[in-house]
């Protein structure tokens, strides 16, 4: 008997006593925390998320996505917004403390060369792995990725003017995040909550007004990549259809093992023999937003 194949997570995933490094608050409950966790540094890819233990005493995990990682220093960064018991434990946490981190984990977004022009767009505590992603594209050759980020509340950063243009906005649209500013990757951001400089609406639209002004020679070389809620990521996909442009998106669910043993967090994927259901953790988080939201495309 031939054995089975090999599954394409195993021997990627690594249990370690990561190190809480730093723990930064920001309003309304977000903070974003530094652990040191060399294995899972130096394996995470953008899109990877880690599972991590907020305290002793709480056996179920939390999946919390990688915003940026530091191979060398054998770093990950994460952010979150406090929901639940188990969040609000890991907020109480101290430089020093000991966490049990399990990851990376997910099969991350996928870089098509043929298409240089990179959108991407990130919702509320979807935002990490647009970061994750943007600095990634950064070190390749060739790339020009674009980041749009949306939130209801404070972003969890002081935003600033942009020092970079961006043709096709609005001229009041000038808020930018900082880090992604001084890495040269144009930002901007959206919110109905009239922060200043912002775009005046949800994420998507200004993502549809910025792809709106592109010549078709450049929609013909531009790829969307999104993480967030679900209602987000099904309006990035009809904005990808209306574009004619592909889209990948990341999904958001509740997970108990993380490691595709329950099928907990399993949803609907079209495939190209028919549907089935896929475990968001370990065949996801990111799939082909024409296989999750057909209805956008027909």
């Amino acid at each position: 008997m031939s054995a089975a194949p090999a599954k394409p997570h195993r021997g990627t995933i690594f249990l370690e006593d990561a190190t809480l490094l730093t723990q930064e608050a920001w309003p309304d409950e977000q903070y974003v925390c530094r652990l040191s966790a060399p294995k899972c540094a130096s394996h995470a890819t953008p899109g990877s998320f880690v599972h991590v233990r907020c305290a002793d005493d709480l056996p179920m995990r939390r999946p919390l996505s990688i915003q940026r990682v530091d191979r060398e220093a054998g770093w990950i960064e994460i952010l979150y917004k406090v929901v639940g018991k188990g969040l609000a434990r890991l907020a109480q946490a101290r430089p020093g403390d000991s966490l049990s981190c399990l990851g990376p984990i997910g099969q991350g977004f996928s870089v098509n060369a043929t298409r240089p022009h990179r959108v991407l767009i990130g919702g509320g505590v979807g935002i990490p792995p647009m970061v994750f992603l943007a600095e990634h594209l950064r070190d390749l050759p060739g790339q020009r990725p674009v980041v749009f980020m949306g939130s209801e509340i404070p972003f969890p950063f002081r935003e600033r003017p942009s020092t970079l243009l961006l043709p096709g906005l609005p001229p009041d649209t000038i808020a930018t995040m900082p880090l992604l500013d001084d890495w040269g990757i144009p930002c901007r951001l959206a919110t109905k909550q009239g922060y200043p400089g912002c775009f005046d609406g949800f994420v998507t639209e200004l993502a549809a007004t910025w792809l709106a002004a592109l010549p078709e020679t450049a929609l013909k070389e531009t790829e969307i990549f999104a993480c967030g809620p679900t209602p987000m990521l099904r309006a990035v996909a009809a904005v990808a259809a209306r574009f004619g442009v592909p889209a990948q998106v990341s999904l958001e669910e509740f997970m108990a093992c993380a490691v595709g043993g329950c099928a907990g967090c399993a949803v609907r994927v079209e495939t190209p023999t028919g549907p089935a259901m896929k475990r968001v953790c370990v065949d996801g988080p990111v799939f082909e937003a024409r296989s999750v939201f057909p209805e956008q495309y027909s």
